[in-house]
């Protein structure tokens, strides 16, 4: 595995490991959960879907893999799959011909800043693989994971609360994931710096200071920095799904820490 490449071959794979692959000329990943037996756990628009009302909703539609001309044998069909969106794939299909990654996982502070691309590593602290195939398969088989938001709640988003247990959570409320940090960021990135144009007209001196503006940016949102994330059991968000008390949120590049008495109604919930 390289410095900037995450990319792994196949026979390297083992149950419990978040893995992704790009898709739609790398504007958009799809993650998913490797269990074991060449079987791909993942999070799809195929069930209830939140739409962004933007052209994101037509270009972004990467989510679910290329049905092929013969039905996969391992693969959940739509039916399976009801309305969770929460979807059993082999590897070819999940792949859908793309590139295998490995996310990666407690990196430190420089190489998270050089990996510019969102979506392929954070800070947080991975689980027990042995717990990451469970609550993998818990929500394949329970509630799935809530209704599915290119920038809300994603298959990343999916992918790394089963790693980590972890959710952004304010006041019963969930959030994002890195590369939609980096699809809100970036355009962030160059608004915030445009005050510069009365500094410098230098354009190279502004590029490095957008960079620099994203980057920040970035690494304040990474679940494995912010503060107001939450451990949920999985058996406990399913029943938050279940019950309403857990919904989608527009999506935040950096929020602020807890209240106490928000601590404390999260945990009573």
């Amino acid at each position: 595995m390289g410095l900037l490449s995450n990319r792994i071959p196949k026979d390297s794979l083992k149950p419990g490991d978040h893995i992704y692959s790009w898709r739609a000329a790398y504007v958009y990943a799809h993650h998913g959960i490797y269990i074991g037996d060449d079987k791909v756990v993942h999070f799809t628009r195929r069930g209830q879907e939140v739409g962004t009302g933007t052209i994101l909703d037509i270009l972004l539609v990467s989510s679910t893999p290329k049905r092929p001309l013969a039905p996969c044998p391992t693969c959940s069909s739509r039916e399976e799959a009801g309305n969770n969106g929460v979807l059993l794939s082999c590897l070819d299909c999940f792949l859908s011909g793309g590139i295998l990654y490995r996310f990666e996982y407690s990196v430190n502070p420089a190489l998270f800043l050089a990996k510019a691309r969102g979506g392929t590593c954070t800070l947080a602290v991975a689980d027990p693989d042995d717990v990451v195939v469970h609550r993998a398969k818990f929500l394949l088989e329970e509630n799935g994971f809530g209704c599915y938001n290119v920038f809300k709640n994603n298959c990343e988003d999916f992918a790394i609360y089963c790693k980590t247990g972890l959710l952004v959570i304010n006041q019963t409320t969930m959030g994002q994931s890195g590369q939609a940090v980096s699809i809100i960021g970036g355009p962030l990135a160059a608004v915030l710096s445009t005050p510069l144009r009365l500094v410098t007209t230098n354009v190279y001196g502004m590029a490095a200071t957008a960079v620099g503006v994203y980057c920040v940016s970035r690494y304040a949102a990474d679940i494995g920095r912010r503060t107001d994330v939450v451990k949920v059991d999985v058996e406990d968000l399913t029943r938050r799904l279940a019950t309403g008390l857990v919904q989608v949120i527009e999506p935040q590049i950096v929020a602020g820490p807890l209240t106490e008495s928000q601590e404390a109604l999260q945990i009573c919930s």
